[in-house]
C-alpha cells in the first residue's frame, strides 16, 4: 500500500469516526466508540502496528498521518465527553419531593414455614443443626437399620452421585434421601442427652406433579436421653402440631412401619377444609397425613455405639412443603418453586 492509499484509508476512517460521533448521545455510546476507534483490535491500532513493515523512506509519513488521526480522535472524544457533563438535567429535580421506596424482597413461604417450625421446637431446648446434602450410603441407610434389599436403596428411588466414595468402606455417595443421617452424624460424635432438630433439602427421584416434587424440605427431631416414652413423643408433636395450625387442631396418632422407629406413627390432623367431614382436600377421609414418628430402634442405637438397654429415645420428621400448602392453603406444589413473583408476593 503506497502512502496515498493509506491516507485515503485514513480518509474514510476519519469520516466513519465523524459520522458516528453524531450518533453518539450517552457516555456508553462515547466509551463504545473509543474502543472500535482506539482499541486494541481497532484499524488505526493495526496500522500502527505494521508501521515498521513499511520502508524507511515512507515510514515517516504515515507515521505522521496515523498520529494526526489518532490525536484528532482523542481530542474529539474528549469534548464530546465534555459537553455531556455540561449538558443540563432534562428536567430539573424537585429535592423537596418525598422519597420513593424502594421494593424491599421478603422471606420465601418455604423458609418462613421451616423458621415458624424451629420456632416451636427451640424454646422446648432443641438445638438446631445442619449437615451435608450429599452423603454416604452407611449414613443414610445403614446405620439407620434399612436392610441392603430394602426398595428405597434402588437408583429409581435415590439420586446416586456418579463420583467415587472419598471413604469407600462407607459405601457410595448419594443425594441425602431424608435428613435422618445428620442425626447419624450427631449421634456418632456425641454423647446423650440429645435434643436436636434438623431442616434441610433431600431429594428422591419422585415425579413432578401437583403434590410431589425431586427435590424437597424436611425437617427431623431427634430426642435420646435415660427415661424417654412415647407419651414423651406425642405430648411434643401435639404441641408443635397446635401450635402451627390452631389450638383446636384435632390430632391422631396411627401405627405404621419404618426401619428406623420402632414403634411407629404417622400422625394426622383434621382436615381444616372440611373438619372432618370429609372433602376433595382430604381425598373424603377427613384426615390429613402430616409426618411420620417412632422410638428410636436400638439398631441404630448399636450402630453409632449407643447402649440401646441405657438409653431410649424418638425421632419425626416432617415435609416442609406440605405443612406450607396446608397452613396456607396452596393446591400445587410446584408454585412454590416456579419464582412467580405474583405468587411469592402474597406472603409477607
Amino acid at each position: 500500500m503506497e502512502p496515498q492509499q493509506i491516507q485515503d484509508v485514513l480518509g474514510e476512517l476519519e469520516h466513519a469516526f465523524a459520522e458516528a460521533l453524531t450518533q453518539a448521545d450517552t457516555a456508553e455510546a462515547l466509551e463504545q466508540m473509543r474502543v472500535k476507534f482506539l482499541g486494541r483490535k481497532s484499524p488505526l491500532a493495526g496500522y500502527l502496528k505494521q508501521l515498521g513493515a513499511w520502508p524507511a523512506d515512507q515510514r515517516a509519513v504515515v507515521g505522521k498521518h496515523l498520529n494526526v488521526l489518532k490525536t484528532s480522535i482523542e481530542a474529539r472524544l474528549a469534548q464530546a465527553q465534555q459537553r455531556l457533563l455540561e449538558r443540563p438535567a432534562a428536567e430539573p429535580v424537585d429535592v423537596s419531593l418525598p422519597g420513593v421506596a424502594p421494593r424491599l424482597g421478603r422471606l420465601h413461604p418455604v423458609t418462613q414455614t421451616i423458621q415458624t417450625i424451629l420456632d416451636c421446637f427451640v424454646p422446648m431446648g432443641f438445638e438446631v443443626v445442619e449437615g451435608p446434602e450429599v452423603e454416604y450410603e452407611a449414613n443414610n441407610f445403614d446405620a439407620l437399620n434399612i436392610p441392603a434389599e430394602h426398595p428405597s436403596r434402588e437408583a429409581f428411588d435415590t439420586f446416586f452421585v456418579d463420583a467415587p466414595s472419598p471413604e469407600p468402606r462407607k459405601g457410595k455417595l448419594l443425594l441425602r434421601s431424608h435428613t435422618s443421617p445428620v442425626q447419624i452424624r450427631v449421634m456418632q460424635t456425641r454423647k446423650p442427652p440429645l435434643r436436636i432438630v434438623v431442616p434441610g433439602k433431600v431429594f428422591r427421584p419422585d415425579p413432578l406433579d401437583a403434590s410431589h416434587s425431586f427435590m424437597f424440605h424436611q425437617v427431623e427431631g431427634l430426642l435420646v436421653g435415660g427415661q424417654t416414652s412415647f407419651a414423651d413423643l406425642k405430648g411434643v408433636l401435639t404441641h408443635v402440631l397446635t401450635q402451627l395450625f390452631g389450638p383446636s387442631t384435632s390430632t391422631r396418632f396411627r401405627p405404621h412401619f419404618f426401619p428406623f422407629t420402632e414403634p411407629s406413627a404417622e400422625v394426622d390432623i383434621a382436615c381444616a377444609h372440611c373438619r372432618g367431614s370429609g372433602c376433595s382436600t382430604c381425598a373424603r377421609k377427613g384426615w390429613l397425613e402430616i409426618l411420620g414418628c417412632g422410638m428410636v430402634h436400638p439398631n441404630v442405637f448399636k450402630a453409632v455405639g449407643y447402649n440401646p438397654k441405657r438409653v431410649q429415645g424418638f425421632a419425626f420428621g416432617m415435609g416442609v412443603e406440605r405443612i406450607a400448602m396446608l397452613r396456607h392453603g396452596i393446591r400445587d406444589i410446584r408454585l412454590l418453586f416456579e419464582n412467580d413473583l405474583r405468587f411469592l408476593g402474597q406472603f409477607g
